[in-house]
């Protein structure tokens, strides 16, 4: 998995790099197949932002987060990625269940079976 860290406005210390990268090992968790994720951090004024793509087989995901603090914003930015991945995980294993059940269930003349 590669990672791209960026920030707008905002140096990216050692601190918060150790930060977002043990947050974004949490996806890897749960999904091998992550190829790379680019995540932007952004402040306007009272305003911290994070964004993330993540770059899977066959999708893109985005994700945003916005909060007063920069690392609470990156605990959000955590928690729905997870999510996401996870609902993509789901849909991937749910649609290769459907695909096997409609071809069980078809007879060999083309008919659905009774």
């Amino acid at each position: 998995m590669n990672l791209k860290l960026t920030g707008q406005h905002l140096p990216i210390t050692p601190a918060i790099r150790d930060y977002v990268v043990s947050k974004v090992d949490r996806i890897s968790r749960h999904f091998d197949h992550v190829i790379d994720v680019n995540v932007v951090l952004s402040v306007d004024k009272l305003r911290h932002k994070i964004e993330a793509n993540l770059h899977v087989r066959g999708k893109d995901i985005h994700c945003e987060s916005i909060e007063p603090d920069m690392y609470a914003a990156i605990d959000m930015l955590s928690d729905k990625l997870d999510r996401a991945v996870l609902k993509h995980k789901e849909m991937q294993i749910a649609h290769r269940h459907d695909a096997a059940a409609l071809k069980r269930d078809l007879r060999p003349g083309g008919e659905a079976a009774e």
